[in-house]
């Protein structure tokens, strides 16, 4: 083959800095609004009301300018990681961008895990560094003593707040701040190098590392902000309920700083009445979060009458959107949810649920049936689905197959994972799906057998394991059971022992102290035998068929 034809244009290398430099330049005085962990108080100056904290984009780029100085001095290295155990708020944006910006790698942790799978991770992670709220003080003086890579905690408040902490000399976030210069230059790097570290926890076993780097971070935003995505830009006001601890936020950081959007970050209060008080007095546009939040949101409009007057559409995912919120919302308020889907591993922008213009003639019961799905990949993501075989499917809307995705932003491997998990080049999602031929892909089951609990997931093989070891099961299994709030929660089945005893509540409390506590089942049905298949293994399918009208007591 000849030697191509070079293009002559500027090398400029796709970076996460550049995104805070862009924003300080030329969207300097949009702002970024925290609710504080700590409540009303003084900080380093700037104006905190009520535990509101506004400054801008350009405060916020000299500031994280500082912390980067700061992490240097602490002897934070390139590709070296840092930690972050917090809630959505201006010092966690700081900390994004300082970390990557720098050359190391921001490693977000969900503090709702059990300590000692935080513990796991950050061991796995080899932290260097690791930054925390308040709030989250109590797991750091619980897990300091098993974490020994572990250099600097720093606490990320000022220190009128700083913690009282056994185990721990914290560092105080502002004292490390105002002993530095804003004076710093981002560095040059290849775009390939690693950004941020997130694990998903929806495997069996350890939680599993995905590394992005800059220019998959960067591709993502832009594809995010794209009208056939998110549809964000300056004109508005965006407030992310989705954690930045799960997967980035769904790369809201990223892109708010990429289109100068105003960004609206609620802190720890995520219940519906003090989100629906940050969507009135900030006058957010658009919000993102899983079903759950959606629905306190609702129950708190109806039980005061109130209607949002800004707030136009709310992306919703982590699992699907039962039809009737997205109808209350649409009838009641005119706000549209709009389906999003993804995984960790995808970074996590899979597909979204927008409409194309063929379907707006359409009747609007047939315009929401398409909707109802979760949407139609961005340019960037390709999707198939294939057989047991691994031969393609057709995309006619109703033969379902294994859902394989590919593109520049889904992973290649895990973290310090010696084999791929790609097939052919693409990787395996785990979920059984349709595709149609404009792509509208709908989920109809999921080959893995964890549960996914309002948005979260929850390991069935973690709380078998917990139930076998009680010295009176002989075997367990635990399923997912459909949840009117939850989507799913674990129903635990057992099979006693000859002889023994032992009752529903004596097992649930088995769990206690073992597990994060929203993991514990909610039930306990107790069986003559389990069904098992050829090779010895349970057959959940027909478990889940055995199960399929039990009703939780807490549904």
């Amino acid at each position: 083959m000849a030697t191509p034809l070079m293009g002559q244009m500027m090398d400029v290398p796709l970076l996460i800095s550049s995104l805070l430099v862009h924003a300080e330049k030329y969207h300097g005085d949009a702002e970024i609004v925290s609710r504080t962990v700590e409540g009303a108080s003084a900080d380093n100056g700037t104006t905190i009301n009520k535990g509101i904290h506004r400054y801008t984009y350009r405060d916020a780029a000299a500031r994280a300018r500082q912390l980067a100085n700061a992490l240097t001095r602490l002897g934070l290295g390139d590709g070296e990681r840092a930690a972050t155990l917090a809630w959505n708020g201006y010092r966690h944006f700081e900390a994004y961008y300082a970390i990557s910006g720098m050359g190391s790698v921001v490693h977000t942790i969900n503090p709702r895990l059990h300590p000692e799978q935080i513990a796991w991770i950050a061991n796995h992670a080899e932290d260097r560094v690791l930054f925390f709220d308040l709030t989250f003080a109590p797991i750091v003086d619980g897990i300091a003593a098993h974490c020994p890579n572990v250099k600097a905690w720093i606490a990320m408040t000022d220190r009128a707040h700083m913690p009282a902490m056994k185990n721990v000399q914290p560092l105080c976030y502002e004292d490390l701040l105002a002993a530095e210069s804003d004076a710093y230059d981002w560095p040059s790097f290849d775009e390939k190098a690693a950004a941020c570290l997130c694990y998903t926890s929806g495997t069996t076993g350890n939680p599993k590392g995905v590394l992005y780097s800059h220019r998959s971070t960067l591709l993502h935003a832009y594809a995010a902000a794209l009208p056939d995505g998110l549809s964000l830009s300056g004109c508005e006001v965006v407030l992310p309920v989705v954690p930045m601890f799960h997967v980035n936020a769904w790369t809201l950081p990223y892109v708010c700083a990429m289109v100068g959007a105003k960004i609206v970050f609620p802190g720890a209060a995520l219940d519906g009445t003090s989100v629906c008080e940050l969507f009135e007095t900030e006058r957010v546009t658009f919000s993102a979060g899983v079903p759950t939040v959606w629905l306190a949101v609702l129950q708190h409009l109806q039980k005061t009458g109130h209607k949002p007057t800004t707030l136009k559409r709310m992306l919703v995912g982590g699992s699907a959107c039962p039809p009737a919120l997205m109808q209350a919302f649409e009838r009641d308020y005119g706000i549209t949810l709009v389906h999003g889907w993804g995984m960790t591993e995808m970074s996590p922008l899979g597909t979204v649920g927008n409409l194309k213009q063929k379907h707006l003639s359409l009747p609007e019961s047939e315009q929401f049936a398409v909707r109802l799905k979760q949407g139609r990949p961005p340019y960037g993501v390709d999707l198939k689905i294939v057989d047991p075989e691994g031969r393609e499917l057709p995309r006619d809307g109703q033969t379902s197959g294994d859902l394989l995705v590919r593109g520049p932003w889904i992973i290649d491997r895990y973290f310090k994972a010696d084999d791929s998990p790609l097939v052919d080049g693409w990787f395996p999602t785990g979920d059984v799906a349709t595709l149609d031929a404009d792509g509208y892909m709908q989920i109809t089951d999921r080959s893995k057998d964890v549960i996914k609990s309002g948005g979260e997931w929850i390991s069935s093989i973690d709380l078998e394991n917990i139930a076998m070891a009680h010295p009176a099961v002989a075997m367990a299994a635990v399923i997912g059971i459909a949840h009117p709030k939850w989507d799913e929660r674990p129903l635990l089945v057992v099979v006693k022992k000859p002889d023994a005893e032992v009752a529903r509540e004596e097992l649930l409390k088995h769990y206690e102290g073992k597990i994060a506590k929203w993991w514990t089942p909610d039930d306990v049905a107790f069986t003559d035998a389990l069904p098992l298949g050829a090779t010895g293994k349970v057959q959940k399918n027909k478990l889940r068929e055995q199960f399929r009208d039990y009703t939780l007591p807490t549904a």
